[in-house]
């Protein structure tokens, strides 16, 4: 058995194979089974209970969890006694409770985002209207659970979970950003949307100083 305290696997070549840090390709023990992702409560009573392979795939930056692999009678007897806990009348109060409970969590999360964007905007009072409406679109855009986008971290202030959601936004919105044939080579994507965002930058800074803004601006055209 590969002692996997801290280890994450990639999948293998075959269905029950998986391939560890080093590169070696190992195979499952015949009476395990692998239990998806999509079920929190499963996959963490499985993993406290003892032996288990964790599954996770990288691609690009992102890395996506295949499941994990373990007993399949650890796996069933957990799923059995769950099963019997959500059936009970008391487990249906506790969900709506802490249904209720993430919902207000995230209705004063978007609260707080939007009212910290319309900070960061600073826009002339002469522009006020058009500020509301960046932000609500923003707002609206970053911050939905799941969403996977920069306003969804916590490793990184507020404010520049702002910044980086309005110029986010903007690249694609307000610029050709999305049908740019960039080449394939490392760093020109980066080097792309670093000026992509001076330009962003710039054109909030027209509607902070109240300078002259063409009539075909792209920020209002997006609106």
């Amino acid at each position: 058995m590969v002692k996997s305290m801290g280890l994450i696997f990639s999948p293998g070549p075959t269905p029950n194979t998986v391939i560890t840090p080093e590169g070696k390709i190992i195979t499952v023990p015949l009476n395990w089974i692998l239990l998806p992702p999509g079920d929190a409560a499963l996959t963490r009573r499985v993993k406290a209970m003892g032996e288990h392979w964790v599954v996770a795939e990288k691609k690009g930056r992102r890395v996506f969890s295949k499941g994990i692999w373990a007993s399949n009678e650890i796996v069933e007897k957990i799923r059995n006694d769950l099963k019997v806990e959500r059936s009970t009348e008391s487990f249906a109060k506790r969900k709506v409770a802490d249904s209720k409970r993430r919902e207000k969590v995230q209705d004063d999360y978007v609260d707080d985002f939007q009212e910290a964007l319309l900070s960061y905007l600073a826009f002339h009072p002469t522009h006020a209207n058009l500020a509301l409406t960046l932000a609500q679109a923003v707002t609206k855009h970053a911050t939905p659970v799941g969403s996977g986008t920069v306003a969804r971290t916590k490793r990184i202030p507020i404010e520049k979970r702002v910044e980086a959601a309005v110029i986010a936004w903007m690249r694609h919105q307000t610029t050709a950003y999305d049908d740019m044939p960039i080449p394939r080579v490392k760093g020109q994507r980066r080097e792309v949307r670093k000026m992509l965002a001076r330009r962003s930058h710039g054109l909030l800074e027209w509607y902070r100083k109240n300078e002259n803004v063409a009539n075909n601006c792209p920020l209002i055209k997006a609106l």
